[in-house]
């Protein structure tokens, strides 16, 4: 069984930071992309940012300049530092990863439960 597990979500002042962590376990082959998406109320997921294994990042161009996406290979896991963080920045965010798992193969999307992060003085 695969599982992600995503941390380190909280409530932040305008202007300050937070590092979300995402680990996936389990009997994995090979993990393709790891990304990280979020939801605020009332609106649709968006795509926050990117990894492929290839290493390069990309982002909304909402956090560009602001928020820095992450892999350590070894350990499956993704992390999102987030600096300069806004209000509009307050959401639910989820990690997915992209990822085959040993007996299968095939690359399957994995979904995280979501670190809620909130962004009010």
């Amino acid at each position: 069984q695969v599982q992600l597990v995503e941390s380190g979500g909280g409530l932040v002042q305008p202007g300050g930071s937070l590092r979300l962590s995402c680990t996936a376990s389990g009997t994995i082959f090979s993990i393709n992309a790891m990304n990280w998406y979020r939801q605020a109320p009332g609106t649709q997921r968006e795509l926050v940012a990117s990894m492929y294994s290839d290493g390069v990042p990309n982002y909304v161009d909402s956090v560009k300049g602001r928020f820095t996406i992450s892999r350590d290979n070894a350990k499956n896991t993704v992390y999102l530092q987030m600096n300069s963080l806004k209000p509009e920045d307050t959401a639910m965010y989820y990690c997915l990863a992209n990822l085959a798992p040993y007996g299968d193969y095939r690359y399957h999307d994995y979904w995280g439960q979501g670190t809620q992060v909130t962004v009010s003085s």
